[in-house]
Order: structure tokens, then C-alpha cells, then sequence
């Protein structure tokens, strides 16, 4: 549990900055040539061999700055995340996480593995609500890119850049909506974890939970120290704190919350459920022989 104080704890900074300017400029000069190199040749425009073949060191140069960097802040005592940390930006790195948790949803759909179920006593599916509403923007995006398929055939490298980024937005929808289904509410060792695709995923203990009712709601106006999490629309249980837990925003920012809304395919389970955990008393310590 992470806690208000906790959450302006800051984190040990080593002695030497871990992106210099010549770093900086390679990235910036790197990155988007490599960008533009791949974008080339995916839309068939003509690149000379010269640029090709100079493209290739200019790659592995970055990646070796990146690799002594990484071994540098390794060396100063930090952790493998701590120094990924001071290595890539936090807005970045999490962006990129959000993103790859939503394509490994889709994995996880078809293979019919739901993530962080192991264990659980009681697990509660939230994303039914949804279903046709995702199905149906699915459908208009792939709609779109056989429109525009038709519409920018005449500019390849035009219908090149947004043929990959049509395909890319419709798995995105369909990610989002698998990220629901594979990531449901879950009960276990006396801690309530709730989810919201991909980007809520926060630990309530049931011993800060002071009380826990049904309430469908369909309308939510923002307030600080609430959260809400409408699948649908709709929430349809509402969880009031003795104490904030952070509820971190998709880039990082801290959030403490003390209410919490939050839908389920059946709220009554949930509810039960929550309630039953809240009135059960915790073992008693054994004496040491």
C-alpha cells in the first residue's frame, strides 16, 4: 500500500546525470532518421544504398551510448528499474508499458489467460458493459481504413504512413477492450485489487475499507480524492476509505483517493464478497513452541 506520505518520497539520484547533451543530440538526430528510413522503405520511395548502410552505424552507435550509460548508472549502485528510470524518461516509459500491456491483452484474449487471477478468492469480470460498444467502434475503424485504402491510393507513401496507423488504432480498440476482459477485479489475501483496462491497476487492503455499498451511477462529475471507473458508463459500487491509497495517472502523477467507483458484471458478488472479507476477523498469532 502506498500511502500519502509515501507518495512525495523521492527517489535516490545518482551522482552523475544519466542523459548528457551529446547523448541528448544523438537521440534527437538517431531517432528520427531511423523514423523517416523506415517510413521510406515500407512506401517503396527510393533510398540510396549510401544512406542505408550509414543509417546501420548511426543505430548501433545510440545503442552502444545507451548500453555504457545503462552499465554506468549500474555501476553507481541502482537498481535495474531505478536506472532504466534515469535512463528513459518516466512519461516515456510508462507510455510505452501502457501500450504493450494493451497489445499483450490480446495474447492473453485468445489464449484465454486472464492476468493476476493465481490464487484469488474471488474473481469479477467487468468489461460485459462495454462489449458492443468497443465491437462497434471496431468495426467504423475498420471501416475507415478500407475507405481510405480506396481514397489515398493514388499517394503511396501517404496511404502507407496511415495504413499502419489505421491497423494500428483498430488492434488498439481491440486491446483495450481485451485488456477489460483479461483484467478483471480480483479478491485475494485480504486485498481488493482493482482494474480499468490497462492503465488503473491499484491495491486496496479490505482493512482500510470503512464501508462499501451499491449505487449505479451514470454520470460522474470529477473531485479530488475520488476516483471513478465507469465501464459503460456506469458504476455501480462505490468504496469509501478510512485512509488514501495513490492511484497513479497514466503518465505517473500521484492521485490519493478515498472514494472509489468502480463497476462489475455482477455487483452483488462484489459486494458480498468485499463485505464478507471486511467481517472476517483475521487469524490469531500462533505461540512459538
Amino acid at each position: 500500500m502506498t500511502t500519502t506520505s509515501e507518495i512525495q518520497t523521492p527517489l535516490p539520484q545518482p551522482e552523475v546525470p544519466a542523459r548528457g547533451p551529446a547523448l541528448r543530440t544523438l537521440r534527437a538526430v538517431a531517432v528520427p532518421a531511423q523514423l523517416a528510413l523506415v517510413v521510406c522503405l515500407f512506401s517503396g520511395v527510393p533510398v540510396p544504398d549510401a544512406v542505408v548502410l550509414g543509417g546501420k552505424p548511426l543505430l548501433l552507435v545510440l545503442l552502444g551510448a545507451e548500453v555504457y550509460v545503462w552499465l554506468r548508472l549500474r555501476r553507481l549502485g541502482l537498481s535495474r528499474r531505478q536506472a532504466l528510470a534515469r535512463l528513459v524518461p518516466e512519461r516515456v516509459a510508462r507510455s510505452v508499458a501502457h501500450e504493450a500491456r494493451i497489445l499483450a491483452s490480446l495474447v492473453r484474449w485468445i489464449a484465454r489467460r486472464p492476468h493476476g487471477v493465481g490464487e484469488a478468492d474471488g474473481v469479477f469480470p467487468h468489461a460485459r458493459d462495454q462489449a458492443a460498444m468497443m465491437y462497434g467502434l471496431t468495426f467504423v475503424c475498420v471501416a475507415e481504413t478500407v475507405a481510405l485504402s480506396f481514397l489515398l491510393s493514388r499517394w503511396p507513401v501517404v496511404h502507407a504512413v496511415l495504413l499502419v496507423v489505421d491497423v494500428y488504432t483498430v488492434l488498439f480498440v481491440l486491446g483495450m477492450h481485451a485488456a477489460a476482459v483479461t483484467r478483471p477485479h480480483v479478491l485475494a489475501g485480504g486485498v481488493l485489487r482493482v482494474r480499468q483496462p490497462a492503465h488503473v491497476d491499484i491495491r486496496i487492503p479490505v482493512a482500510l475499507i470503512a464501508s462499501v455499498r451499491r449505487e449505479s451511477l451514470f454520470t460522474h462529475t470529477k473531485k479530488d480524492g475520488e476516483l471513478n471507473l465507469p465501464i459503460g458508463s456506469q458504476t455501480s459500487l462505490a468504496l469509501e476509505l478510512t485512509e488514501p491509497v495513490n492511484a497513479p495517472k497514466l503518465l505517473g502523477a500521484p492521485r490519493p483517493v478515498r472514494v472509489v467507483r468502480l463497476h462489475a458484471d455482477d455487483p452483488k458478488s462484489l459486494y458480498d464478497a468485499v463485505s464478507r472479507a471486511r467481517t472476517t476477523p483475521a487469524p490469531a498469532p500462533q505461540d512459538a513452541d
